[in-house]
């Protein structure tokens, strides 16, 4: 059955879920398999985690601006970063002893906890104990290129303190150099007057350049020493990587979970799918919505004389004035010899068919039979139960849940190429089974 997008509500959209429910059961299940399936085929990986304070070396480094994610002086983005870089990724493939390093960082992921200095360094591997190497390799790894690269930007700023230390000091020679050369030149070659008027000059620039020579000695000598006694501090492995009890992935409610959700929308599709290309009358509202025709009653599996009595009365009020010939014909299922079966399967089918046929024109002929009498009293009619009989009005007999609307349309079509109108559809139930009449040849009429 197919309904247009703007007429369906969700009691509508739950009654085709409900009429395909085997449908919709049957995906549930291949979903939920299918899940099942990828679960066991998708081989267990563990994730070990390590975890390192991050503390500072002593060494000027590069600090963070304070935010709400992260109050701490150093910026841990960048060490996560680094923690993952390459040079620590070779660092830990020596000590796992694996020969590509580049495939080794597909393996670890490095977190952050926010307002902390703790790096998270997890590994997954297929192996328990292998995550747990790889976590705590690379939380060492980290460490020790830490140091490494603090211990050499010490080793720099000593190199160059050291030299700038050299300079000084063989400035500090020179202007002292140069002062007791001025001295002795001033005492021996000159005349008193010129020794009393440049001796005193040349002395103070000489004193003067001293003093700032040596205190420049004095400081650099300092910062050397203090230098030389900086403690490298790179951090610690607080938590060291332990082997998991259980595998981080696959996880069974994601698997299971996603195929159950895969499930359900291949269950729905489905089922409106076939909903839409079944043309079978199910209800009396697809009589409606499907076919286009009234609905003029809808009988029971006995129906009473007071319901014929009101079915004459609303097909009197269709026909109108004048006299009518009224065909009572019933829609059954049609299905004919299966092409490709075999002669049981061919006998079969055309028994069913011949009984459905048999069923649709025994209920016509019933209806004809109380209705005749019924209409005697409302118009001038003639009920005939044959087309040959030439009717100028029809009325359906349709068997709910055996017959679709394109049987419907089809005889609809053919009465109206006779020339016949369609007054309505009467609908019958699944269980309606009159009696069965002989074969008649001839219309049967029943008159006013």
């Amino acid at each position: 059955m197919s309904l247009p997008p703007h007429s369906r509500d969700i009691g509508e959209y739950g009654s085709v879920l409900r009429r395909r429910r085997l449908i919709v059961t049957a995906c549930l299940l291949a979903g939920v398999g299918g899940g099942a399936a990828a679960l066991a085929a998708t081989p267990a990986r563990y994730t070990a985690v390590a975890q390192v304070q991050v503390l500072p070396t002593g060494v000027q480094e590069q600090l963070n601006t304070p935010s709400t994610r992260q109050r701490e002086p150093l910026n841990l983005d960048t060490e996560s970063q680094v923690a993952r870089s390459a040079v620590v990724s070779t660092l830990a493939a020596r000590t796992l002893k694996y020969q590509d390093p580049e495939e080794l960082r597909e393996h670890v992921m490095v977190d952050v906890p926010p307002n902390s200095a703790v790096l998270s360094i997890s590994y997954t591997a297929y192996d328990p104990r292998a995550a747990a190497a790889g976590a705590q390799a690379y939380a060492e790894a980290y460490l020790r290129n830490r140091a490494r690269s603090a211990e050499d930007a010490l080793a720099a700023q000593l190199k160059l303190i050291s030299a700038r230390l050299r300079q000084v000091e063989d400035d500090l020679d020179e202007a002292a150099g140069t002062a007791q050369t001025a001295a002795q030149t001033g005492q021996t070659g000159q005349t008193a007057r010129t020794a009393g008027q440049a001796d005193p000059t040349a002395r103070l620039g000489a004193a003067r350049r001293q003093a700032v020579l040596a205190r420049q000695v004095s400081d650099l000598t300092l910062r050397y020493d203090a230098l030389r006694t900086v403690a490298v501090t790179p951090g610690t492995v607080i938590s060291p990587a332990r082997p998991p009890a259980r595998p981080g992935s696959p996880s069974p409610p994601l698997y299971l979970g996603s195929g159950l959700f895969l499930g359900i929308l291949a269950g729905a599709g489905a089922a409106f799918a076939r909903d839409h290309t079944d043309r079978r009358l199910r209800t009396c509202a697809d009589v409606e919505r499907m076919c286009g025709l009234p609905l003029l009653a809808e009988l029971p599996v006995r129906p009473d004389p007071e319901l014929l009595g009101e079915m004459a009365a609303t097909i009197a009020t269709s026909l109108g004035g004048g006299p009518h010939r009224l065909l009572i014909e019933g829609v059954g299922t049609d299905t004919g010899p299966r092409r490709g079966g075999d002669g049981g399967r061919a006998r079969r089918a055309g028994t069913d068919s011949g009984a459905r046929r048999a069923g649709a024109d025994g209920a016509a002929r019933q209806l004809a039979r109380g209705l005749g009498a019924a209409l005697a009293h409302l118009v001038p009619v003639t009920v005939v139960t044959g087309r040959a009989a030439h009717p100028d009005a029809a009325l359906l007999i349709v068997g709910l849940r055996r017959t679709t609307s394109t049987e419907v349309t089809r005889a609809v079509r053919q009465l109206g190429r006779q020339g016949a109108r369609v007054l309505g559809v009467v609908t019958v139930p699944q269980g309606f089974t009159p009696p069965v009449p002989e074969p008649v040849t001839e219309p049967t009429r029943w008159s006013a």
